[in-house]
């Protein structure tokens, strides 16, 4: 069986990087240089090698999509390529390979330790994952919303910063990924809407257990999130939201808020507990 199974694992990696080295050399070009981005999708795929003994390679501007399917490997790597600009619009250039295996199973075994149900997509250290189910389920605009919000996560090095609030995290994530969507606040933010209507607005910032896989307020945590840093990018400027976080990940969130934006958390947080009321509350009769 070991020797049935080294086998099978050696054919695989072959097949599978035959295809990309004939994808460096006929596909397209782009800012993100061949001999990086493409030697990384081989590192990436010889994790899983049996997962991959079929699949086909599409190349985006700044993406390599590895997949099942040609034609949802070339879709997705358009997607890619329109979140990538956003991204770099805010944040500055990012490239990622884009694994899109077969099954729910199989991107739950990509993404471990990490429990990815319930969600789409998941990124990893210069890569994102993406539940083929899930985001096929998704509309044209959710999708996009995804994509730019899993490489946002890819271009800030999330993965690696545990010790960020998940609140800063996921909110900055969300703000670029709704960015171009063209989206109504309320339409963004229904769940919680439906609370702050109901007079229970959010007290606090959601911690890191709201944003785990079953979470009961996992979608509310998500908007309260994004609003934060909605807030933040409305009241002081985009340009600030950015410095805020640049900021925190070098020296914590409670120095960045204090020499970013003239801040306490205590403070922020009674600002925010405002702008969702005003922004979710009842609207007034004209």
């Amino acid at each position: 069986m070991l020797g049935m199974r080294a086998h099978a694992r050696s054919r695989a990696v072959s097949v599978l990087a035959a295809v990309l080295v004939a994808f460096a050399v006929a596909g397209p070009t782009s800012a993100a240089a061949p001999d990086t981005l493409l030697p990384r999708a081989r590192a990436i795929v010889r994790e899983h090698p049996g997962m991959w003994a079929q699949a086909v390679v599409a190349r985006g501007e700044h993406t390599v999509v590895v997949g099942r399917s040609a034609r949802q490997a070339a879709e997705i790597a358009a997607v890619a390529d329109r979140a990538g600009h956003t991204v770099a619009k805010v944040w500055g250039p990012v490239d990622a390979v884009v694994l899109v295996p077969a099954t729910e199973a199989q991107a739950a075994e990509l993404a471990a330790p990490a429990h990815v149900e319930g969600f789409a997509a998941f990124a990893g250290v210069g890569r994102v994952i993406v539940d083929p189910s899930g985001f096929g389920r998704l509309s044209r605009t959710g999708r996009q919303v995804v994509l730019t919000h899993e490489l946002t996560h890819v271009a800030t090095g999330a993965v690696l910063t545990g010790d960020m609030p998940a609140w800063l995290v996921e909110g900055f994530a969300d703000y670029v990924g709704y960015l171009d969507a063209g989206l109504p606040v309320r339409a963004v933010a229904a769940e919680l809407a439906e609370e702050v209507r109901a007079g229970t607005p959010p007290r606090e910032l959601p911690g890191r257990a709201e944003f785990q896989s079953g979470s009961v307020r996992l979608a509310q945590a998500y908007e309260e999130a994004w609003l934060v840093c909605r807030y933040i990018a409305e009241r002081f400027g985009e340009p600030k939201l950015v410095g805020l976080y640049r900021a925190a990940l070098r020296s914590g969130v409670t120095a960045a808020l204090r020499d970013t934006l003239g801040m306490t958390l205590p403070g922020l947080t009674e600002a925010w507990r405002d702008y969702v009321v005003r922004q979710l509350g009842p609207v007034a009769a004209s």
